[in-house]
């Protein structure tokens, strides 16, 4: 647990003091980028609550979040399609179905 602090603390000074300018033409990449490692982050935090976490689905499923969400935005600005939309969507609703999950086991937790 202390590594996780201690990484989250870590992103959070070079962030701060190391801002990254993304170029206007890879927004697209850079936002389903950005959903598809907060879905891995809370798929984890809620594999984490209900005990099952594994590191190896963790990390498999961060790269292949990535990899996918990459391959439907640049396959999408190849066709002339906004397909970005659909994983902006589909991981947008991944994240709050994880949250709402994560939030129930807390409460439950909480009640006993």
């Amino acid at each position: 647990m202390i590594l996780a602090i201690a990484g989250l603390i870590v992103g959070l000074v070079l962030g701060a003091f190391c801002p990254i300018l993304v170029p206007l033409g890879y927004t697209r990449f850079f936002a389903v980028g950005l959903l598809a490692a907060l879905d891995s982050v809370f798929g984890g935090l809620r594999a984490l609550s209900d005990g099952g976490f594994d590191t190896s689905v963790f990390i498999s499923g961060f790269f292949m979040n990535a990899i996918l969400a990459a391959l439907l935005v640049f396959v999408g600005d190849k066709l002339s399609i906004d397909l970005y939309y659909v994983a902006l969507f589909t991981f947008g609703f991944r994240i709050f179905q994880n949250l709402a999950i994560i939030r129930r086991i807390f409460l439950s937790k909480k009640e006993k």
